[in-house]
């Protein structure tokens, strides 16, 4: 990030740009043209995908069970659609057969918007029934990859997903402010048939798209170091290997699973679909989550997020992601959770 700030037209930069989308594709699992990393953070790759997509009176399903299905929906309302909510208690999926009976109810829906990774509750959706049976059918699947994309497959054409976006500051480990975002050309049909612009100029995928494209029209100022940091992110995948790197985030998330079982933690998320990047548990019984993680953070330097919405104040979420994803980060973890528990028993 500290290299040479270079223009947003600058041939140099435009070829770094170009291989940063098709290191992107790659990782997407796609060979979607339009692959990108778009300005914002994960919220932005959100509202990219939705305000691209709906116009006012379109009808869209929306899956909630947790925080971010529960904006996905927010954003669609706002936008002027008739949002209809396909729900599951936090911590649990929302079964496919489910989705799919709500796509056969709802004929007229433009698009299905689910989460990949529930940031929230440490679940894993399960996506690859809903996706072939929206293959080729008219509604658009919709998928939030934000703390999913470099920690667990995303794989997005074979799963038929039209449009994926994700964050940079997850898995990839690099500072917020980007949000790798691709659309296939069912979406982006969608997007040139529309009869009126999308309502956000600045998130506006057909006119970004003449900046990707070979007439490299201006639109707005590429955040160039932040790119340079998420090349570099990019280039370390590649390294490393991708499957490698599922395997680490794997290896390390079952580790610290088993580690708070062993301390009398409870796994919040549903058996068999649980992050192995992010940790969801209620604590032993009798323990105050906020104090404790408070004295976690004081004493020992280590921050952990608290429950959000229905589990406020009821458990941990342990985020293990990017370079995070270590054995070392997990021992460093256990031996303070176990200084702490001493101290209160």
């Amino acid at each position: 990030m500290a290299r040479p700030t270079l223009g947003h037209l600058d041939p140099q930069f435009l070829g770094l740009l170009d291989d940063v989308n098709a290191r992107l594709r790659t990782l997407f699992g796609t060979r979607n043209q339009t692959t990108f990393p778009l300005s914002g953070t994960g919220s932005a790759g959100m509202e990219a995908a939705m305000v691209n997509l709906i116009a006012p009176g379109d009808q869209v399903l929306v899956g909630v069970n947790g925080v971010f299905g529960t904006r996905l929906a927010e954003m669609g309302r706002r936008m002027g659609a008739e949002v209809v909510t396909v729900e599951a208690p936090w911590g649990e999926i929302l079964p496919e057969e489910r989705l799919i009976d709500a796509l056969e109810a709802y004929p007229g829906a433009r698009l299905l918007a689910l989460v990949h990774a529930e940031t929230s509750t440490g679940v894993l959706q399960p996506l690859e029934q809903v996706g072939a049976w929206m293959r080729e059918r008219e509604p658009l699947l919709v998928v939030d990859a934000v703390t999913s994309l470099g920690g667990v497959p995303v794989a997005v054409d074979a799963v038929g997903i039209d449009v994926c976006y994700s964050g940079t500051q997850k898995c990839l480990g690099v500072p917020p402010g980007l949000s790798p975002i691709t659309f296939s050309e069912k979406a982006l049909g969608r997007v040139r048939s529309r009869t009126a612009a999308p309502s956000s100029w600045y998130l506006d995928v057909s006119l970004i798209a003449g900046y990707l494209g070979s007439e490299r029209r201006y639109h707005h100022t590429a955040p160039i170091n932040l790119i340079y940091a998420l090349h570099e992110s990019l280039v370390e995948v590649e390294e490393e290997g991708i499957e490698a790197r599922y395997r680490r985030h794997r290896e390390v998330g079952r580790q610290l699973q088993e580690a708070l079982g062993e301390r009398g933690f409870e796994p919040f998320a549903q058996e068999g679909h649980r992050l192995p990047q992010l940790t969801s548990a209620y604590l032993p019984d009798g323990l105050a989550e906020a104090p404790l993680r408070r004295r976690l953070l004081e004493d020992h330097g280590i921050e952990v997020g608290g429950g959000l919405g229905p589990v406020s104040g009821k458990i941990w979420r342990i985020g293990l992601m990017g370079e995070g994803a270590r054995r070392s980060s997990v021992d460093r973890l256990v031996a303070a959770v176990d200084s702490l528990l001493e101290r209160d028993v």
